[in-house]
């Protein structure tokens, strides 16, 4: 093995660039999140809240569990205290009652409507204080970025 340093900005110093800066915007949106979510309500579990509103359907925790590259184990364990909450339903699938679905329930979507609430002045106030343009131009690119990496985890 050779003791030479990975030179990861020599393949393209822009490309880290850019995804070193989305982590820290994520980690200080993260902050943001965790404080203006409801005290019962992690950000992992407003995640997967807002996941189950913008994308209704079928969601089996496995299923979850890979949209958010993360363990089975994990996400059961989100889905738990959300269950606990009254934000999701977890029942067994009608057809196979091997499979667990999960549906936000009611009061799961005002959990993360409040959130979304709470988090809009700020919000608000970070778009006053940039060009009116930004959020619209980095948006298309951004989900372009996004889609590229998300074919790419598997």
């Amino acid at each position: 093995m050779s003791n030479k340093p990975i030179r990861y900005l020599e393949t393209d110093p822009a490309a880290f660039r850019v995804l070193n800066e989305i982590g820290i915007i994520a980690q200080l949106a993260r902050a943001g999140l965790e404080r203006a979510t409801p005290e019962a309500l992690s950000g992992a579990g407003f995640n997967v809240l807002n996941h189950l509103a913008r994308l209704p359907g079928e969601w089996s925790p496995a299923r979850l569990a890979r949209a958010f590259q993360l363990t089975k184990g994990a996400m059961t364990n989100t889905l738990q205290r959300l269950e606990a909450e009254g934000y999701v339903r977890v029942e067994a699938d009608a057809e196979d009652g091997r499979v667990k679905l999960v549906t936000i329930t009611r009061a799961g979507l005002r959990a993360r409507d409040a959130t979304i609430a709470q988090l809009g002045p700020d919000i608000a106030a970070l778009a006053a204080s940039l060009p009116k343009t930004l959020f619209a131009e980095l948006l298309p690119r951004l989900a372009l970025l996004r889609a590229a990496m998300d074919a790419s985890r598997d």
